[in-house]
């Protein structure tokens, strides 16, 4: 099969792949521009893209498109337009599980970060402003105790369950549907069945919900509004889920205490207001930044791949 890989994956993977197939890779490894999309479109049996690629309608009606298979590199399907794809009769696959601990854990490092004004701190010690030790000197809050409200309770949501737990957290959640009764045992989860409830009672805010239109600005004014002027936001999800303008303006005016954003809504470009805040912790999409994460993903994508060659079906099918 010829695959068509619009960035560069760690070493082991691309072997495995060129060993089977005829791969082009992104060289340079910077963002491919529409151009050179529909160029892939038009020579590859695969495309492989990443969260940072747009596969949109219009490219996926490519006139002479010769792609099957879109073997997507991650667990998030919202770049890519199902619905069209669909259409097209290309199959779309993804690389569930694999990432899930990883994420997991930048989750609560970005709880314990913003809950203990971490990033302020390391910000402070390297400016070279440190003054030394003083009881009243970056206070902050501990976590122990606190309520974890949850946005979505899949894979990533219950394994920072479990990980909050740990840390002496309490755990609630809302998502579009019940969790079975044994699962909410085994988290000591409780079920929420309002959005604003949740954030009503919550301490922190973490999110665990699908990117796309359903959660565009599911975050905004009017849910900040509900939250406890005490609260921290958390988003590993999607960043369009968050209207990062009305974000910076609730933590600006003291609305809610603090944030920790490891993805944005215009990547790689952040909001300047955001920026300008000592109270938001900022990373730059690290969820699923473990090598052998990465390695784990991308030999996912490989085992799309031999399934679709063999079978002409994938083990992995994004519905």
């Amino acid at each position: 099969m010829r695959l068509f890989v619009t960035r560069r994956w760690p070493a082991d993977v691309e072997q495995a792949l060129a060993a089977n197939h005829l791969v082009t890779l992104n060289e340079p490894d910077l963002k491919l521009d529409r151009l050179a999309l529909v160029r892939a479109m038009l020579t590859a049996d695969i495309l492989c893209p990443t969260v940072s690629d747009t596969i949109d309608r219009e490219l996926i009606a490519t006139p002479g498109a010769t792609v099957k298979l879109i073997a997507n590199y991650g667990a998030g399907v919202d770049h890519i337009d199902l619905d069209a794809a669909r259409a097209a009769n290309i199959l779309v696959s993804n690389t569930p599980d694999v990432l899930t601990d990883a994420t997991a854990e930048l989750a609560v490092l970005l709880i314990l970060m913003a809950s203990r004004r971490a990033g302020e701190g390391e910000r402070e010690l390297r400016a070279g402003l440190w003054a030394g030790w003083r009881p009243t000197h970056l206070l902050g809050q501990g976590v122990t105790g606190k309520l974890l409200g949850l946005i979505g309770f899949g894979r990533i949501g219950r394994a920072t369950a479990a990980r909050a737990r740990a840390l002496g957290m309490r755990i609630a959640y809302h998502a579009p549907h019940r969790a079975a009764a044994a699962v909410e045992r085994e988290y000591d989860a409780a079920f929420v069945g309002s959005l604003d409830e949740l954030a009503t009672q919550a301490d922190v805010i973490s999110l665990h919900c699908r990117g796309g239109h359903e959660t565009r600005h599911l975050v905004d004014a009017r849910l900040l509004a509900r939250m406890k002027p005490s609260a921290i936001l958390v988003n590993t999800a999607r960043g369009t889920v968050v209207n990062e303008r009305d974000l910076a303006a609730a933590l600006a005016s003291g609305r809610i205490a603090a944030a920790g954003l490891d993805v944005f809504e215009r990547e790689p470009t952040v909001d300047p207001a955001l920026l300008a805040l000592d109270n938001v912790v900022l990373l730059p999409h690290l969820g699923s930044a473990t090598l052998d994460t990465r390695i784990a993903m991308g030999m996912r994508v490989f085992a799309n791949i031999e399934q679709f060659v063999a079978t002409g079906e994938v083990l992995d099918r994004v519905s």
